[in-house]
């Protein structure tokens, strides 16, 4: 009791979906430290993906800036968690070491083309589905480990 269990998230652009990902599962238990990266960072977290969370109570802005993988390789994970095809795909190189890998894909907000009341929807959707798909993750492999 008391492990801190070490979990690193990746997609393309670590603006979006592994930002907001790594929002909800530091929510579910204070003993995981996550840490996410990209294959091809943004500049920033997407504004709307901090909107979202906020609305869940969940800060996703603070001190959160995308960073790239490769300033992880050197690092140990108990866990790595890829959440897009393109992170699935160019993100299989990650050589840290890695007790367990897994892939849980979700579209990506960033992509979807619309007014600005439509994209925070799509924003909105996306993050309910992380929220459901991490906590199940959670409840099945994390806390066994904890």
């Amino acid at each position: 009791m008391g492990q801190i269990l070490k979990i690193l998230i990746l997609c393309t652009g670590n603006s979006c979906r592994s930002q907001m990902a790594g929002g909800v599962l530091k929510s579910f238990d204070s003993r995981i430290e996550v840490l996410s990266a990209g294959s091809e960072p943004t500049e920033k977290v997407h504004p709307l993906a901090v909107e979202v969370m906020k609305e869940i109570g969940i800060n996703i802005k603070s001190g959160n800036e995308p960073k790239n993988v490769s300033e992880f390789l050197d690092q140990d994970f108990d866990m790595v968690v890829t959440v897009c095809d393109n992170a699935k795909e160019n993100c299989s190189f990650f050589s840290g070491k890695v007790k367990k890998r897994f892939h849980i894909g979700f579209e990506d907000p960033a992509n979807f083309q619309g007014n600005y009341e439509e994209k925070l929807n799509k924003f909105r959707v996306i993050r309910d589905e992380i929220k459901k798909k991490f906590y199940e993750l959670y409840k099945n492999e994390i806390i066994k480990k904890l």
